[in-house]
């Protein structure tokens, strides 16, 4: 697999954890009232990767 189809997969899968993230924040807040450490931890890991993944893809 080439570094560019690699890279795109990779934003891809970032970036549906930062939503799957979202969505379970906003029900967890609805249905308990309060965040919860699972989705702050997809939110976090999600932007972590991404970020990591585009600072990678500039420097090849």
């Amino acid at each position: 697999m080439n570094a560019l189809k690699k890279f795109k997969l990779h934003k891809l899968l970032s970036l549906l954890t930062i939503a799957v993230g979202f969505l379970l924040l906003i029900y967890m807040i609805v249905a308990e009232d309060e965040p919860g450490a699972v989705p702050l931890l997809l939110i976090t890991g999600g932007t972590a990767w991404y970020l990591i993944m585009r600072a990678w893809s500039r420097s090849h």
